[in-house]
């Protein structure tokens, strides 16, 4: 046989070898699909860039360590207005989300299907209504006319209603913008806006430029707002081991940020692309409650015994109402129905 069929004799065996080898692979493949589409196991959470036990969990991967034969999928989401469209498009199972746009998920006649299964946190002053230089405004009451900017249905919304209420305006008084956060900053920085009410870190950008007209600290006193995880009710009913291990690692969170709160700031920080000291520097501004705090009588309580957190969403439902914001707020039974306490206090145990 001459050099030259010899080679081309090799090249078709090389050529075959390679198409087989290919097709295995695309066989190996698909099956490796079938399996994990046939197992279910993929949980898709919803996180926001705000500092919280939600960034450690995330960050140091404790989810994917108690669930290991789970594929985890975070995504992130700029308010609870897009969190709530996610979970009536059934392509999220957990969140985080302010207790406003909750309150709205949970009113009307179709409320979205998710439980309240936990409290990241307690809004202090981590938000606020923040005016900008130069625009002469130094209380919410100079507000008349003016031009706001906050994520419409979020607690921050909520908390601007409130906070124009008790400065004696109503929602008519002044001109309010439907703008995210990164939006916010551009408007900002247009001059656009007068004034906005938004959260960390957004929130600090603007504090460079402008100053407080008031906080949720002080709005909290008589309306309080929080972040909370809230849950599907398919994972509840399909799963409800896996929203254990969900719940301890966020406990676990908790614990770290009232024990180690330069270790935690580390970890949000890098989930923020900030410093640990302008992390810690957020953390601060913050209310964090402890597990034993979240099971307690005042947020979530126990089976038999659902905590205040139910009266809190209602109270924020009916001012909605008020408000106009939504048609009608839905019982207290519905909503203590929509806290899930099963297992605690234990169900947070390491």
């Amino acid at each position: 046989m001459s050099n030259t069929r010899r080679f081309a004799h090799l090249r078709r065996r090389w050529v075959v070898l390679v198409a087989a080898l290919s097709a295995l692979t695309l066989t190996l493949d698909l099956a490796s699909c079938s399996d994990d589409e046939s197992d279910g196991k993929t949980i898709t959470v919803g996180y926001q860039a705000f500092p919280s036990g939600d960034l450690v969990v995330k960050n140091q991967k404790w989810l994917e360590e108690a669930l290991p034969d789970y594929t985890i999928k975070w995504t992130k989401f700029e308010s609870g207005a897009t969190i709530n469209q996610a979970f009536i498009g059934n392509s999220i199972d957990i969140g985080a989300i302010g207790s406003s746009p909750v309150a709205r998920g949970l009113s009307g006649n179709s409320p979205i299907g998710y439980k309240v299964a936990f409290v990241l946190d307690v809004a202090g002053d981590n938000e606020a209504l923040v005016a900008r230089n130069g625009t002469n405004i130094n209380s919410v009451a100079e507000l008349k006319g003016k031009t706001i900017g906050t994520a419409l249905a979020s607690t921050a919304h909520y908390s601007l209603l409130v906070a124009l209420e008790q400065a004696g305006l109503s929602a008519d008084d002044v001109k309010i913008v439907d703008l995210q956060p990164q939006a916010i900053i551009a408007a900002w920085e247009r001059g656009d806006i007068d004034a906005a009410y938004t959260w960390l870190p957004t929130l600090d950008e603007l504090r460079k430029t402008g100053k407080d007209l008031v906080t949720s600290r002080a709005i909290g006193q008589s309306n309080p707002t929080l972040d909370l995880g809230v849950v599907s009710n398919k994972l509840i009913s399909d799963d409800p081991a896996a929203v254990d291990a969900w719940r301890k690692v966020q406990a676990r969170a908790l614990d770290l940020i009232n024990t180690d709160p330069a270790a935690a700031a580390g970890f949000i920080g890098q989930e923020l692309g900030i410093s640990a000291e302008e992390a810690q520097g957020q953390l601060k501004q913050g209310i964090y409650l402890t597990p034993a705090q979240v099971a307690s009588p005042q947020w979530l309580g126990t089976p038999g015994a659902v905590g205040n957190i139910a009266n809190n969403l209602l109270d924020a439902a009916e001012f909605l109402v008020a408000q106009k914001q939504i048609d009608s707020a839905p019982t207290l039974e519905q909503l203590q129905e929509a806290i899930y306490v099963e297992g605690l206090p234990g169900a947070f145990d390491q």
